[in-house]
């Protein structure tokens, strides 16, 4: 019973996370500029992350729960990157920016294939390392949080209050998970199942916001062009 509920929100999940990237990647289309490749690269990881646990539910293998928070950490560690390089964009930023995004990604490679193949570091210490990585995560997405609302203090918006709302969210679904982690002996309960269920509100914030972004200003522009 546990385990259909636990599998059926991890794929709810991914495939939310999934179609919110399908949205995030239009400033990328539009503008070819890689700096605005870690928003829907932070969210993607967001997505496998919740694949590889999924598969986990089925199949329990603790080599498949260090990848699912290894691409989780990563994810987060690539969003507070890309808030960080937010600033108004100059041939130097746009160095600084590629050559951390490589090296993100050689990281990510890199510590996963040390995590996996030395056991003495993953797979005998995965409640340890679930307690580092969501810690982590709980730090990239309070900086998250903080660039957010500095963002909108400066151009105050009704839309963009909810961005680091949704990142708050978050934050409540990784403390949550945190805190089961931290109790062995607490498999399932209300703080894991509530955890899972408080990141799918997330991910429905980040969706409407997305969405309200992207396409709503287009129809009105098309409708103005209609009614010209």
């Amino acid at each position: 019973m546990y385990e259909i509920l636990r599998f059926t929100i991890e794929i709810v999940s991914a495939a939310l996370f999934f179609i919110l990237v399908q949205f995030m990647l239009k400033p990328y289309t539009y503008t070819k500029e890689s700096r605005y490749l870690g928003l829907p690269l932070g969210f993607t990881f967001m997505g496998v992350s919740d694949i590889f646990l999924a598969i986990g539910v089925i199949n329990p293998f603790e080599t498949l729960r260090i990848v699912s928070l290894i691409c989780r950490t990563f994810a987060f560690v690539f969003l507070a990157a890309t808030y960080f390089f937010s600033k108004k964009p100059s041939k130097n930023s746009r160095l600084i920016w590629n050559t951390a995004l490589s090296l993100l990604i050689v990281g990510l490679i890199t510590t996963t294939l040390l995590l996996v193949s030395s056991p003495q570091f993953g797979i005998e210490a995965p409640t340890s390392l679930s307690i580092v990585f969501r810690t982590v995560d709980l730090f990239c997405i309070t900086y998250i949080c903080i660039q957010c609302l500095r963002s909108h203090i400066q151009k105050p918006d009704p839309t963009t209050i909810w961005i680091p709302i949704g990142y708050v969210v978050l934050g409540i679904s990784q403390y949550s998970l945190l805190i089961r982690a931290m109790d062995e002996n607490y498999s399932y309960g209300f703080a894991f199942f509530g955890g899972l269920t408080i990141r799918l509100i997330g991910i429905a914030i980040f969706l409407i916001v997305t969405y309200s972004a992207f396409y709503r200003p287009k129809k009105r522009g098309t409708n103005e062009k209609n009614s010209a």
